[in-house]
């Protein structure tokens, strides 16, 4: 079960930054503070607040820690493959239906877990659920993902993420037909303000850029390639839901829920195609890419024929 703690912002502590406050205050890791604080887990006075936020003189801090996951054991999960691996990363193109790593609420298969029950080492850095992990995809959302193998790849490519230096492609099927076809959507996201399992494009979030191109139109349609500057939970979801086109099948975020049946998807259509990044050891450039799984061919190939 999770734990909340509540107590008044110490004397000598107001002023000092979330993360670097709740470091001290229960002895986390400044990366696990800053995790709590970005997942709405820390409140200042009722309100929910950012990593970087300051922490005010006789304020009120209620912290939230979410129950550790249950540890899952290995499992080969079938269809991951392994698009590229060496002593410092292994690069997967991860099925749907298969997290990135464990967590609350999660009992189903993990890229982590995966790799493990298959034999790759992966790198030690990390919280101990997410070892080796540099970024994330959404269970629902299939493609490549890099982990890192090595503690300098970890390092590295965890920098070369948040400096928006590696190259993030995905194709997603939306609704409709976007105006501009060509554009980019700028929107601040933060957690739902009523409906916390979902993210929201709210005032007070954080930077939220998405590039995106029409690489083809179809009645009811369009397949769009987007370009990620910036990395945020159901980025690509939110933005394209905000704009009135959300992704096919993806209800959970206002897609028509008839359609998705008729083509049969119960997921939404969205596919991470391509990955690129500097080799965080040999410095040479890294690109892959992944051809769209069964279930999205499928869908796209109705939705050209007409399905609506």
């Amino acid at each position: 079960m999770s734990e909340t703690r509540s107590l008044p912002v110490p004397e000598g502590l107001a002023g000092e930054r979330v993360d670097a406050a709740l470091a001290r205050l229960l002895g986390l890791s400044r990366t696990r503070a800053a995790e709590l604080a970005a997942g709405g887990h820390v409140l200042l006075d009722g309100r929910a607040v950012g990593k970087s936020d300051r922490l005010t003189a006789d304020g009120w801090l209620e912290v939230t820690l979410p129950a550790a996951p249950a540890p899952v054991a290995p499992v080969v999960v079938a269809g991951m493959r392994v698009v590229l691996e060496d002593d410092d990363v292994v690069v997967v193109d991860k099925p749907v239906g298969v997290a990135a790593h464990a967590s609350p609420g999660w009992d189903g298969p993990t890229v982590v877990g995966a790799l493990a029950a298959a034999g790759h080492r992966v790198a030690t850095s990390g919280p101990a659920e997410r070892q080796g992990v540099v970024h994330r995809l959404d269970v629902g959302t299939s493609g490549l993902m890099v982990v890192a193998k090595s503690e300098l790849a970890y390092s590295v490519l965890k920098r070369a993420f948040k400096e928006r230096t590696v190259e993030k492609v995905y194709h997603a099927l939306v609704q409709g037909h976007p105006d501009p076809s060509t554009g980019t959507i700028e929107a601040p996201i933060g957690r739902h303000p009523s409906q916390s399992y979902k993210m929201a494009v709210v005032a007070g979030g954080k930077e939220s850029v998405t590039h995106y191109e029409t690489i083809e139109a179809m009645p009811g349609a369009s397949l769009l390639e987007i370009h990620l500057e910036t990395g945020r939970t159901h980025q690509i979801r939110v933005h394209t839901a905000a704009v009135r086109h959300p992704c096919v099948g993806d209800v959970t975020y206002g897609a028509d829920p008839r359609l998705a049946e008729r083509l049969g998807l119960g997921r939404q259509w969205l596919h991470a195609v391509r990955l690129g990044f500097e080799h965080p050891a040999t410095r040479r450039r890294v690109e892959v890419t992944s051809e769209y799984p069964q279930d999205l061919r499928h869908a796209l190939e109705l939705m050209r024929e007409g399905v609506r």
